[in-house]
């Protein structure tokens, strides 16, 4: 059995073919947790040392499981120690993904470890091998639990499976950083249980699902917005091109850039909600309190910026601004944002208020969760305001691959959940102008592609 495995940064889906007599050959994605086809890219276990004990015990291969227990002997004592301290029994569930992960961290945020997009994470430069391990164990859990839980499904064994990646993964390192991502990608998925495993340009696999509805060729303009990255394509699809094992030459040019819906989420968090903690405001000296601290509370998906954010040296300092700010209270509010590891939260906050502001001219966003009876109300022009930056760099992906083609492209098929945000649809359509814009499905297209490809490798 194969499958399309769009790991993604804001969710993760898998996608087979539907092989019954009234679906011939039509991808479905597999509901994972009850009936949602969709899971969060979160993890949160009890402790993180639990992850690497949770990675050991799933690796279904005896010989995998020994070489991994091999190289994570320090760790696992770890682990058991932990495991020994906590009370935690045989069978005990410590990991959760998807909701059942936001869910724990929402209730407990102080007491686990929760970790979002750890896609995000994965091409980062200047880490320590045993950073690098760290987040390989990361991934390497979620995909076991989504290949356990769409083998439930089906009642029988995924064997093969394309992944999706994006054109560019986070990290200045270029090509270096993205190798060390895909090497990240591959070796967890072989851990999860995969005996093969190919990875394939988002894109590049949104396109594929696009093609098998054009009735003629078309040069194509694919833009994918995803959670955490903008990854554009120019190809020439349809009949002449789909039956192709090497498309290589129809792919006229790619652009990527880490970049997507939640770099809208972080700043629209920053604009709108930080001066709920201080942002913006003065020192009793009249000087304005430094807002680096501000920026690294919300930048969830910066493994450095987290770090300055939960340093001593940083919690010193807002200690500090809350004797010497004019409004203490409000800096206290970052203190124990910081203190209660509520800083996801916060951001999810602004995930939401975008998601309602696709639809209403303002949202009150309610953060009791912080204080009782704190809210903050936000504006359509407010949020338009705060995601200027990264909107614009989405353009300029879009600019890039074009140039790179030399052609006018003769649609725009536009794909991935932020797509869907009207600030970004207007953006395009002042910089593309007239060319006809066609929506994919703008969470499965990816996932669908990936399957379509997985059977022209596999079948």
């Amino acid at each position: 059995m194969f499958a399309g495995f769009d790991y993604g940064t804001s969710n993760c889906a898998i996608g087979v073919f539907d092989t019954t007599d009234a679906k011939p050959d039509q991808v479905s994605l597999l509901p994972l947790h009850q009936d949602q086809r969709l899971v969060p890219s979160c993890l949160y276990a009890l402790s993180r040392e639990l992850i690497c004990d949770s990675v050991a015990r799933n690796i279904a291969s005896e010989s995998m499981r020994e070489s991994y227990m091999a190289e994570r002997q320090g760790q696992l004592r770890m682990a058991a120690a932990v495991k020994r301290e906590l009370d935690i029994r045989p069978g005990e569930q410590v990991l959760f993904v998807g909701e059942e992960a936001v869910e724990n961290y929402i209730d407990l945020p102080d007491e686990g470890y929760f970790v979002k997009s750890p896609k995000s994470f994965l091409g980062a430069g200047g880490l320590r091998a045993e950073h690098l391990a760290f987040f390989e164990d990361i991934v390497t859990a979620m995909m076991q639990w989504i290949k356990q839980a769409a083998e439930r499904r089906l009642g029988q064994r995924i064997r093969q499976a394309v992944i999706g990646r994006p054109v560019n993964f986070q990290g200045s390192g270029g090509e270096e950083a993205n190798r060390q991502a895909c090497g990240i990608l591959l070796r967890a998925a072989e851990r999860a249980g995969f005996e093969q495993a190919e990875l394939l340009f988002e894109p590049i696999a949104a396109g594929i699902d696009f093609e098998t509805g054009l009735e003629r060729d078309q040069t194509v303009l694919v833009v994918d917005v995803g959670g955490g990255t903008t990854d554009c394509s120019v190809v020439r699809m349809g009949p002449s091109y789909r039956d192709k094992v090497d498309r290589q030459a129809d792919f006229l040019g790619h652009s990527g850039e880490r970049v997507g819906g939640n770099d809208l989420d972080i700043h629209l968090s920053y604009k709108a909600l930080m001066p709920l903690f201080g942002l913006g405001d003065l020192l009793k000296t009249g000087r304005p309190l430094p807002t680096q601290p501000y920026w690294n509370a919300v930048s969830v998906n910066d493994i450095a910026a987290q770090g300055e954010f939960n340093s001593l040296q940083n919690i010193e300092l807002m200690k500090q601004l809350c004797l010497d700010a004019e409004h203490p209270a409000r800096v206290r509010r970052l203190l124990a944002l910081q203190r209660h590891k509520q800083n996801y939260q916060l951001v999810r906050s602004g995930e939401q208020c975008k998601i309602a502001l696709s639809e209403a001219a303002e949202h009150r966003v309610p953060l009791d969760y912080i204080e009782a009876e704190l809210s903050q109300t936000v504006c359509q022009s407010l949020y338009e305001e705060a995601v200027e930056r990264p909107v614009s760099q989405v353009v300029k992906l879009m600019v890039e691959v074009l140039q790179q083609a030399q052609c006018r492209p003769d649609l725009i098929y536009v794909t991935g959940g932020t797509a869907k945000s009207p600030v970004v649809r207007r953006a395009i359509a002042r910089q593309l102008g007239d060319i006809q814009v066609v929506d994919g499905d703008h969470f499965g297209s990816v996932a669908a592609g990936l399957t379509k490809w997985a059977a022209r490798l596999y079948r």
